[in-house]
């Protein structure tokens, strides 16, 4: 009897020992799990940071470490970065279509993890474009109409989001502004060509001003383009005015006023 006793307790004590261990490593994981989650959290909230630092090489390095992250969040994020470090003037040719190609490879994945984020489909949009910049004029018309519904479908996800809006009139202002061996490409590849016109663009434009206004320096040079384009010149110099005098704070801005500049100069 005293044998089955001890034996009894010492069952006991190990099923209680057990369960301590186990319950211990549900602590454990649940904390790994808010850890994660946490940690997610803080190097989006850092990337945002250095994205609004125009801190574009340091936000790469950051986000580069996370590249096989399955969180759509940070994986636009690195699409962004890596196409904005392609667009600087210190990045060399090579590595340009390198950062091109891998800029869609993480669009298209966070595409694939969250179909119903609206950054993933504006990105998508974008990086596709750029890819054709390097497999030629033919593919780039051909990815036209998918390139659009991205950024159309990144609309209806979120109407408020004025660079979509303004994407839309940049694909828009495009096709206005065709030469005619594109059309003739473009004839090729479609039964119904992909059209649009300058008052089309305009009218994104607008819409991305009303949504965010002053919000980007390329949309006041493209309102002030468009009204060239329309042979108003009193609201060209207008806009081209407002972009010339956008504060720069990225290489594109600086861009920007250089164009505007010239534009102000030819009129």
């Amino acid at each position: 009897t005293q044998v089955l006793r001890k034996s009894l307790q010492r069952g006991i004590a190990l099923s209680a020992g057990s369960f301590l261990v186990y319950e211990a490593h549900k602590l454990i994981s649940g904390l790994a799990e808010v850890h994660a989650s946490f940690k997610v959290e803080e190097v989006i909230e850092q990337a945002d940071y250095l994205y609004g630092s125009g801190e574009t090489e340091k936000l790469y390095q950051l986000l580069v470490q996370h590249k096989n992250s399955d969180d759509a969040e940070l994986l636009w994020r690195l699409a962004r970065a890596s196409r904005d470090l392609a667009q600087l003037s210190s990045t060399s040719a090579e590595e340009k279509r390198k950062l091109a190609y891998e800029a869609f490879e993480y669009a298209k994945k966070a595409l694939e993890k969250n179909e119903s984020n609206f950054a993933a489909h504006k990105w998508y949009g974008i990086c596709l474009s750029d890819v054709g910049d390097f497999e030629g004029i033919k593919t780039k018309i051909g990815n036209a109409i998918i390139i659009k519904e991205h950024f159309q479908r990144a609309i209806e996800l979120n109407p408020k989001d004025a660079t979509t809006i303004h994407l839309v009139g940049i694909w828009c202002y495009s096709f206005a502004d065709m030469p005619w061996y594109q059309r003739k490409i473009a004839a090729t590849l479609f039964a119904t060509p992909p059209t649009s016109t300058f008052q089309e663009a305009l009218r994104y434009f607008h819409m991305a001003e009303e949504a965010d206004p002053n919000f980007y320096s390329k949309n006041l040079l493209f309102l002030g383009k468009t009204y060239l384009k329309l042979n108003n010149k009193k609201l060209a110099l207008l806009w081209l005015t407002k972009a010339k005098e956008y504060p720069a704070h990225t290489e594109e801005d600086k861009q920007v006023q250089k164009e505007a500049l010239e534009l102000l100069n030819s009129i």
